[in-house]
C-alpha cells in the first residue's frame, strides 16, 4: 500500500528506526484506524502484511516485547507536530487507571492543553494502585524541562490529587506556576471563625458563581490565593501562587477550565476512539509502547480533523449549541472511510497525510537534527 510505504518513509526522517519496526508500527496506526481497538488480534486482522492473522499476531507481539522507543524523540517529534515549540502552552498533569484481571493499569499522564484536546508528551506507567506521589510527578515535569525547558510552559493544571506541601514546594522551586483544584473540606483559617473548612468560606454564592478571596490563605503550608466557584453539588476551589490580575481576578477559574481537555483526550483514548481498555497487555514497559502509538494515531486524527474543517466541510453546530462532533472524531472517520473505501479515496489520504506529518518532521529536524 502507497500510504504504508510513504508513511513509514517520512516517519524514519527523524524517528530512525529499524525499517521493519516502522513499517510494523505503521501497519498498526493504520488498522488502528480501521478497527478502532488496540485489542492485538482485531489489529492483526487489519494489518496490510503478507502474513497469515497468527503470524502477523506473533509480530505485534514481537513489537511490543523487543523494540524500545525513544521517548523524548518521539515527544519532540508531537511537539512539532502541533508547533508547541512556540509561544507558552499549560501543561496539564492527570492519571487514569483500570483493572484487567488482577492487575492494576494506572497511567500519569503530562499533556499540552491544545484546542478542543489535550496532547500528551510524556507519561509514566506506575507500579501501584492509587494515587501518584510527588516524586512521580517531579519525573515527569524534569523529563519535560530538559528537553524542552521552561520557557514554554504557561502554568500547570491539575485536579485534586495533585496537591500537597513538597508538591507546592517543587513547583515554586522550579518556578512554574499552577492552578490546582483543592477540596472543599482543606481547612484554613477564617478572620471570624478561627479555622474552617475552605467551602465554608464561599458559601455565600449562587449556582455558578465565583469569588476570589481577599489576601493570601495557607494551605498545604503555602500562602496561595483562593478562588472559588458554585457548581452542582460541589464547589470549585482553585489554588495559586500567582497573584491575579486586577482586570480580571477570577482568572485562575478560567484557566483552570482548560484541565477539562485532558478528559477529552482520556475518553478518545477509550470509549469514544481506540478502546484503550480493551487491551490484555499489563506489561508496564509494553502499556508505555502502546500508548506511543496511540498517541501517534491521536495526533493523525486531531490533525487530519482541522485539514477537513480548513479545507472540506465545517462541523455542523446543533441547535443546543454543541459541535456534531470533535475534530478528532471528524478526521479519525475521515481516514478510517478512506482506509475501507480505497481506490482514489485512499490516494487523496496518502497525500493529505504525507503533507501533515512531513510539516511536523520538517520542523523538528530544522530545531533538532
Amino acid at each position: 500500500m502507497k500510504l504504508i510505504n510513504e508513511l513509514t518513509g517520512s516517519l524514519n526522517k527523524f524517528l530512525c528506526w529499524d525499517k521493519r519496526r516502522m513499517t510494523c508500527f505503521v501497519n498498526m496506526l493504520t488498522a488502528l484506524m480501521m478497527v478502532q481497538t488496540v485489542n492485538l488480534k482485531k489489529l492483526a486482522t487489519a494489518m496490510q502484511l503478507q502474513a497469515t492473522v497468527d503470524s502477523t499476531y506473533r509480530r505485534l507481539q514481537r513489537f511490543f516485547s523487543h523494540f524500545q522507543i525513544d521517548y523524548t524523540l518521539l515527544a519532540k517529534f508531537i511537539v512539532s507536530l502541533f508547533k508547541f515549540n512556540k509561544g507558552k502552552h499549560y501543561l496539564i498533569l492527570d492519571r487514569t487507571n483500570w483493572k484487567w484481571g488482577k492487575h492494576n493499569i494506572n497511567i500519569l499522564f503530562l499533556c499540552i492543553a491544545y484546542k478542543q484536546a489535550a496532547i500528551p508528551i510524556f507519561w509514566l506507567v506506575l507500579n501501584k494502585r492509587g494515587n501518584s506521589s510527588t516524586r512521580e510527578r517531579a519525573v515527569l515535569i524534569e523529563r519535560f524541562i530538559s528537553v524542552f525547558g521552561t520557557k514554554h510552559i504557561a502554568g500547570l493544571l491539575g485536579d485534586r490529587e495533585f496537591v500537597g506541601k513538597n508538591w507546592f514546594s517543587y513547583l515554586k522551586s522550579r518556578k512554574i506556576i499552577f492552578y490546582i483544584r483543592i477540596k472543599r473540606n482543606n481547612k484554613t483559617k477564617d478572620s471570624y471563625e478561627g479555622e474552617t473548612e475552605i467551602a465554608r468560606l464561599f458559601r455565600h454564592l449562587s449556582f455558578h458563581e465565583a469569588f476570589l478571596l481577599k489576601g493570601k490563605r495557607v494551605l498545604y503550608g503555602h500562602k496561595l490565593y483562593v478562588t472559588g466557584a458554585k457548581v452542582q453539588g460541589d464547589y470549585l476551589i482553585i489554588v495559586t501562587a500567582k497573584k491575579p490580575p486586577k482586570h480580571n481576578p477570577l482568572e485562575a477559574i478560567d484557566i483552570y477550565a482548560l484541565r477539562w481537555k485532558i478528559e477529552t483526550l482520556f475518553g478518545c483514548l477509550k470509549t469514544k476512539g481506540f478502546n484503550f481498555e480493551d487491551t490484555h497487555i499489563t506489561h508496564r514497559n509494553r502499556i508505555k509502547q502502546m500508548i506511543a502509538v496511540l498517541t501517534v494515531a491521536f495526533c493523525w486524527a486531531q490533525l487530519t480533523g482541522q485539514w477537513c474543517c480548513q479545507n472540506e466541510k465545517k462541523i455542523t453546530i446543533k441547535k443546543h449549541g454543541r459541535a456534531q462532533y470533535s475534530l478528532f472524531r471528524y478526521g479519525l472517520n475521515w481516514i478510517s472511510e478512506k482506509l475501507f473505501k480505497r481506490g482514489k479515496k485512499l490516494s487523496h489520504l496518502t497525500k493529505i497525510t504525507i503533507q501533515i506529518f512531513e510539516q511536523g518532521i520538517l520542523r523538528a529536524i530544522n530545531q533538532w537534527g
